[in-house]
């Protein structure tokens, strides 16, 4: 099945160059994997090296920063790693706040850098769940 038929739901409300990155590394890896969740994991893998998730929707890295966003996208398949959710936890601290205080987050100008990533981490899963269910 084509990847553009089965785009997850914050993809479908990202722009277009986020749901091309995705559908291309998903099309991809399904030829070299088959269907399923591999195929998944490498078209986010793919997408978080240009693309970093904001509330409930992807946007392209700041100042086109390239380069994998968390622990997870940084290594080779199969070698484990934390996932970021889609928090580009490479950016400077500064870029984190700007994310933060877009998506509300209170008490962001007290808050570490590690503080600021998890702050967004889960804005970001209750801003998809509430546009998931509304």
């Amino acid at each position: 099945m084509p990847a553009r038929e089965e785009l997850p739901s914050t993809l479908r409300r990202s722009p277009d160059s986020a749901q091309r990155t995705w559908a291309k590394a998903h099309d991809s890896a399904v030829k070299e994997y088959g269907e399923g969740r591999r195929a998944h994991q490498t078209a986010y893998g793919a997408l978080k090296h240009t693309h970093e998730k904001v509330g409930d929707h992807w946007e392209r890295k700041k100042g086109a920063r390239k380069g994998p966003s968390d622990p997870q996208s940084a290594r080779p398949r199969g070698r484990g790693g934390r996932s970021g959710e889609g928090v580009d936890e490479g950016a400077p601290k500064q870029h984190l706040y700007d994310v933060a205080k877009r998506l509300g987050v209170e008490g962001r100008s007290r808050m570490t850098k590690p503080e600021l990533e998890d702050a967004i981490r889960k804005s970001n899963r209750s801003r998809t769940r509430q546009a998931r269910s509304g």
